[in-house]
């Protein structure tokens, strides 16, 4: 029993560092190289990987996404995917990064989101050999549709808000019209979000009174109409003011009318609703 002991023993003590595979701090590597060159924590600093991991984990608290893993996941995909290219990628592959970019954080974190902006206008004015550095009018629209697209934004309210802040397709875009574009497109799919939950609040379905309807769209008017300054996130925190107090007295004021109501559609009710906030941005000159 004592021999089989020390055999067990003598297995499980630790083995030594020179002979675990892993070169120490100033002896030959195990491939016949040169000297080690330092610890472990040098090595990710030389390869640049502490860098690259504080940057992932830097737009993951400015991003705050629901499933941080994906997040990251895809962040690294296309940080290699970028890497792995020779020379600055075509319009398609960089209008795919920029779109990315614009919507890794909330425009509402007004630091991440500014940095965001101008890492997506960054990869859409690189040049390539036969193309001077900069962002044109036709990528700077096309991002902007892109980002149209990703919302349930009517398609007439987004094509009005294109015509309004576009920029014709040779012009030269500043980077201040660039981020005014991109944050007023990024409004109008969340104002467009917020109205067709409050059409959810009115009726059931795809269809509601329109007497409420007419109601609850004259109070959000008023609400848009009591927003100040210029930045489109303004409407949509003057919009934010139309609370339930002033919800039931427009509803209770419209069911209290001896007409009868008609029914509007979601698609009537969105239309309309997005077109008050279309007409409160201004256009690009």
């Amino acid at each position: 029993k004592m021999a089989a002991y020390e055999k067990r023993r003598a297995a499980a003590a630790p083995v030594p560092a020179g002979g675990s595979g892993l070169p120490e701090p100033g002896r030959a590597a195990p491939g016949g190289g040169g000297p080690a060159e330092g610890s472990a924590a040098e090595f990710l600093l030389r390869a640049g990987v502490t860098a690259m991991v504080r940057e992932a984990l830097l737009k993951v608290l400015e991003a705050r996404p629901a499933e941080p893993v994906s997040f990251l996941a895809e962040y690294f995909e296309r940080l290699v995917l970028a890497e792995a290219a020779a020379e600055p990628p075509g319009p398609p592959q960089r209008l795919a990064r920029a779109l990315w970019y614009v919507c890794l954080a909330h425009h509402s974190h007004r630091t991440a989101f500014d940095s965001n902006a101008g890492a997506a206008y960054e990869v859409l004015g690189c040049g390539g050999r036969r193309r001077a550095a900069g962002v044109d009018g036709r990528l700077y629209s096309e991002l902007l549709r892109r980002i149209c697209q990703r919302g349930a934004a009517p398609a007439e309210a987004a094509a009005e808000l294109l015509r309004r802040v576009r920029c014709r397709d040779h012009e030269a875009v500043p980077f201040d019209v660039f981020r005014y574009g991109v944050l007023t497109c990024c409004v109008l799919l969340e104002f467009a979000a917020k109205a067709d939950a409050l059409f959810a609040v009115l009726g059931a379905g795809d269809s509601a009174d329109s007497r409420l309807c007419q109601a609850v769209l004259r109070a959000l008017e008023d609400a848009l109409g009591a927003g100040h300054g210029p930045r489109p996130g303004r409407y949509l925190e003057a919009g934010s003011r139309l609370g339930p107090d002033r919800l039931a007295l427009a509803m209770d004021q419209a069911l209290q009318e001896r007409k009868m109501g008609s029914s509007m559609s979601r698609e009537e009710f969105l239309s309309k609703a997005t077109a008050l906030f279309i007409a409160k941005v201004k256009p690009v000159e």
